[in-house]
């Protein structure tokens, strides 16, 4: 997996028109982990790609009715077989957190990258899922200003509003295959 241009080579390339500039001279420095699934808790098809992209269908289902004019995006998605879907380039803002703060700062878009897990908050996340955002992390960790203590789910910084990736998302497994990754990156680069 590399990174050229803002986006992550391999991964499948949807793009979305729901992104802007990010502010002048910023860089991402937050990982938000969000979860999303269309129509909710049915996992699989297209919706979530045509809701990314401002198409989807009001008629198709009766929730979409209540979310089809919405302009959201995220920057990458990972389905449940651990494919990596991407939207919007890294040094693009895409537009997933809404009204957030984190350590006191707001419009957590502004500095952040936003990754969806196909899921919900109460259904386990699948090992492709972990190990795929754990490969996606450390790489983002090589190339932006993305520590551990920058990496955070949506209901971190919108508590209110938000409970995503949910209390089936395990952080200690995540945070142990990030590590993992970022050592094995480490010894390939000392090995160079």
């Amino acid at each position: 997996m590399r990174l050229e241009n803002g986006w992550v080579s391999g991964a499948k390339r949807v793009w979305s028109p729901h992104c802007d500039e990010r502010p002048e001279h910023e860089a991402p420095s937050l990982l938000v982990v969000h979860n999303i699934s269309l129509p909710p808790g049915i996992f699989g098809g297209a919706d979530i790609d045509r809701l990314f992209t401002g198409t989807l269908d009001p008629k198709a289902h009766p929730f979409f009715r209540q979310i089809y004019q919405l302009r959201v995006s995220a920057h990458c998605l990972i389905r449940r077989d651990g494919e990596l879907v991407q939207y919007v380039p890294f040094d693009k803002r895409a537009w997933h957190a809404g009204v957030s703060t984190f350590e006191g700062r707001e419009r957590c878009n502004d500095f952040s990258i936003g990754i969806e897990l196909e899921g919900t908050d109460t259904e386990p996340y699948t090992e492709a899922q972990y190990n795929r955002l754990a490969e996606l992390t450390a790489l983002l960790m090589r190339h932006y200003p993305i520590t551990p203590a920058r990496i955070t789910g949506h209901s971190d910084i919108a508590p209110v509003r938000k409970t995503d990736p949910g209390a089936s998302f395990q952080w200690p497994h995540y945070r142990r295959l990030v590590a993992e990754r970022a050592t094995d990156s480490k010894r390939e680069s000392q090995g160079s």
